[in-house]
Formats: structure tokens, C-alpha cells, sequence
């Protein structure tokens, strides 16, 4: 099951070259939490479309909207700062029941290679 969420993110990714994250609307805190898998661990769920991210802006989420990061932007400035804050990622997160973890050199690595050189 893990392969083909990370495909499909990939697939999805690769026209757009953007990533979706949920921001706070007033204080633009991302949405970042404890990862279900990996004890004292932080993971920051990432979506492949804005659509699927919205679905998630309910609860807790809800003053959260989806708001895009390229992919460009994303190996020039979140890579540094999340590995320094030791985040994970959380690839098209569906909730407790369905979500891929990954390390964020395993997610950069296959993210590097759909990213388009223009």
C-alpha cells in the first residue's frame, strides 16, 4: 500500500510541481504533529493537490487552508529547516487509518527525481 501512496503523490506532483501543506490563516503556523508510528518524532502532513488537503481543514484544522509549496521552493528552503527540527513527512495523509511516513531524505530523493529542471 505504501509504494503506491508515494506513487500517486509522485504522478500527481510531477505536472504541477507543487506540494499542499495546511497553513493557519491568522498566525501561519503549519500544520505539523505527533507521527502515530514514531515515538518523540513530528510529522508534517503533505498533500498532492489542494483538493485532497481541504479535505482535512475540519476539527482542529479547521482556521487551516491549503496552501501550495513548489516544488523548487521546498529543496531551496523547507528541506534545511525541517531536517534541522528532525519533521518527517506525511504523503497524501488520509487520517489514523491510512497514511505513508517517510524519512525526509527518502521523500526528497524521490521528489528530485520528477522535479522539472526549467
Amino acid at each position: 500500500m505504501s509504494n503506491n501512496i508515494l506513487t500517486t503523490f509522485l504522478a500527481e506532483t510531477k505536472p504541477t510541481q507543487v506540494l499542499w501543506a495546511l497553513q493557519d490563516k491568522a498566525s501561519e503556523d503549519w500544520v505539523v504533529l505527533d507521527s502515530p508510528s514514531f515515538e518523540n518524532t513530528e510529522v508534517m502532513p503533505l498533500w498532492s493537490s489542494a483538493n485532497l488537503a481541504q479535505q482535512h481543514c475540519i476539527d482542529e484544522w479547521s482556521n487551516y487552508v491549503p496552501c501550495e509549496i513548489s516544488l523548487a521552493d521546498w529543496f531551496e528552503f523547507w528541506l534545511e529547516d525541517l531536517n534541522e527540527d528532525g519533521v518527517i513527512v506525511g504523503i497524501n495523509w488520509q487520517g489514523d487509518e491510512e497514511y505513508l511516513e517517510m524519512e525526509l531524505s527518502d521523500f526528497t530523493q524521490a521528489l528530485a527525481e520528477i522535479e522539472s529542471l526549467k
